[in-house]
Order: C-alpha cells, then sequence, then structure tokens
C-alpha cells in the first residue's frame, strides 16, 4: 500500500525527475555523471516568515527555493547538473502542491536543472523548503572568494536593493509608485547562469550577493586577505529604488545592507574587465565596474562622488 508520501511524490514530482539518473525517484538515491569535471554542490533552504511571506504564491516559492542555489552555482562559475529537494509541509493543499510543482517544474526545463531526488516530511510549522544543487566546472576551474587581488576591479551584475524594498512594500512599511517591479524581484531572483563561463574565465574571485552588497563585499575581501573601496555613484540601482532615494525615503543603506538580490559580485584585473562586460551584454546580462580591491585588511569602504566616506550602520542581513 502506497503512503500519503509515496503519493504526493508520484503526483507532483516524479513527473518533473526526467534524468536517468533519478530513477523515477522510485530509489533511495540517484547517480551524478561526471568525467573530467569537479562536482560543486551548494545548500540553501527557504521558511516562512523568514524567505518568504505566507500568502506568497506556491509557484514563486519553488523558483526561489531553486533560483537561491543557482546563484550560488553561477558565482562558483559552475552549470547546473541537477537538484534534491526537502519539503515540510504545514498542511497536504493539493491546490497548492499543483502550483509548487508547476513552478518548480517551469525553472527545472529553464534553467536545465532536473529534480534528482529528496524528502517530504509533515511540521507543525513554518513551511521549509530546502535545495541542495549540484553543478559542473571543469577540473580545478572553481571560483572562489578568495583571490582577489590588489588593483582588481569589482563588477555586480544587475540591480541591487530591488527585493529588499519589495519587502518592505509588502510588509507595509514602504510606498513606491511603481511597486511591482519590487515585489517580484523579491519573489523571484533572477540567477545569473547565462554569465557561469565568463565567471570562470575572467573572474579571480566571485559570490552571490545574498545577504547584502556591503556585507557580502566584506566577506570576499575577508578570506581574500584585502580590502576595497567602492565608488558609490556607480552602484547599479533600478528606476524605482532610484527615485526612493533621491526622494529621500531610503538611504544607501537600505540599498546595499538589504539582502537577496541575488547579484554575481565578482573581481577581476582591468585588463578582463572589456571581455568579461562583453559577454555579459552578449548574455543579455546588465554588469558594472563599482570599485577596486585595495590593499588592507579594514572592511570595504563606500565613498560619494567626493571621496567622502559614507558611513554604514549596518553592512548585511543577519539571522542571528
Amino acid at each position: 500500500m502506497s503512503s500519503g508520501e509515496d503519493t504526493l511524490i508520484s503526483r507532483y514530482f516524479a513527473p518533473l525527475a526526467t534524468d536517468p539518473g533519478a530513477f523515477g525517484l522510485r530509489d533511495d538515491a540517484a547517480v551524478l555523471k561526471a568525467a573530467g569535471e569537479d562536482i560543486v554542490v551548494n545548500t540553501d533552504a527557504i521558511v516562512e516568515g523568514v524567505h518568504f511571506l505566507p500568502d506568497d504564491p506556491p509557484d514563486t516559492i519553488a523558483r526561489k527555493a531553486l533560483r537561491t542555489n543557482l546563484s550560488d552555482l553561477a558565482a562558483k562559475g559552475a552549470e547546473p547538473a541537477g537538484f534534491v529537494l526537502t519539503l515540510a509541509l504545514t498542511a497536504h493543499d493539493e491546490a497548492w502542491l499543483a502550483e509548487f510543482a508547476r513552478g518548480l517544474g517551469e525553472d527545472i526545463a529553464t534553467y536545465g536543472c532536473p529534480l534528482l531526488g529528496g524528502d517530504t516530511v509533515s511540521t507543525p510549522g513554518p513551511l521549509m523548503v530546502s535545495v541542495t544543487a549540484f553543478g559542473r566546472v571543469p577540473e580545478g576551474r572553481i571560483v572562489r572568494r578568495a583571490g582577489a587581488q590588489v588593483g582588481d576591479r569589482i563588477v555586480v551584475t544587475g540591480a541591487i536593493g530591488d527585493a529588499a524594498l519589495g519587502l518592505a512594500v509588502l510588509q507595509q512599511r514602504l510606498t513606491a509608485s511603481n511597486e511591482e517591479p519590487l515585489i517580484e524581484r523579491y519573489r523571484v531572483p533572477q540567477p545569473r547562469n547565462a554569465l557561469a563561463r565568463a565567471v570562470r574565465d575572467h573572474a579571480t574571485a566571485s559570490m552571490d550577493v545574498s545577504d547584502g552588497l556591503a556585507g557580502d563585499l566584506a566577506k570576499l575581501c575577508k578570506v581574500s586577505g584585502v580590502s576595497a573601496v567602492i565608488e558609490a555613484a556607480t552602484l547599479p540601482f533600478s528606476a524605482p529604488a532610484s527615485a526612493l532615494l533621491d526622494a529621500g525615503a531610503i538611504t544607501i543603506e537600505t540599498l546595499v545592507a538589504g539582502g537577496d538580490d541575488y547579484e554575481i559580485l565578482c573581481t577581476m584585473p582591468e585588463a578582463r574587465v572589456a571581455s568579461f562586460m562583453a559577454e555579459a551584454e552578449e548574455a543579455g546580462v546588465a554588469a558594472v565596474v563599482i570599485g577596486s580591491i585595495v590593499t588592507g585588511d579594514a572592511p570595504p569602504r563606500f565613498v560619494d562622488a567626493a571621496g567622502k566616506a559614507i558611513e554604514l550602520k549596518r553592512h548585511s542581513y543577519s539571522h542571528f
């Protein structure tokens, strides 16, 4: 006799497990083949009330769970190979599960990252989704946080701060004239997997921006044994974010310390910048130089157009 879990898996998730190594989710493990490659592994969990809101659409929850992990792979220069899913459910809601599986299935197809297996459990709450993703890089070519060199230029993709603003809008802590793009950025990250090859070909160090640009840059610098100077005027802010900043509704700290951006932050020699930018343009991903790596072990400095330091009381989101 099939258990409720078996029925749930066969109905919603087995149809998504099309990779031969997943065995149709009818075994206790999966096989991930590799030949002359390194397998990159990362894991992230998203929790109701922390990473998404209780009334967020279920398809966006599925997309966020997968895409936050894909963002990590992209920043390491890795191509998606597959993932396993752990789903801790507070209720057996058929309509919710159908929408969750639909969103997950669409992203599996979009990013070429097949479902390989996982687990489903019941919990009194909150709802939790955990993904462990696997990627492939040519042997020895993973791009780590360590590796930034003095003189390297600092590059970031996309726009910074929109997701934090989207959360503030949803929580009714902020009003914006153009709210939908901000909410979308909070609910559905845009992992930059199209730039994985460019990252591993050009970057000396790289990570994704998940807890806030200021704090994540500090992490990269610390492990690389360097410091940085960021020119605030070059930071990539969207039109809605810039409007709020100009109106005095938010500060620059709101944008660089908010988190949930899921953009790539990387460093590279000046000589490689033009080539990286050309590949980013070809991939349709915006990227800008925001500063330089400098000697020392002090936290990164943000400076205005006159070179005056901008004081930040908070640098990143922290769970603890």
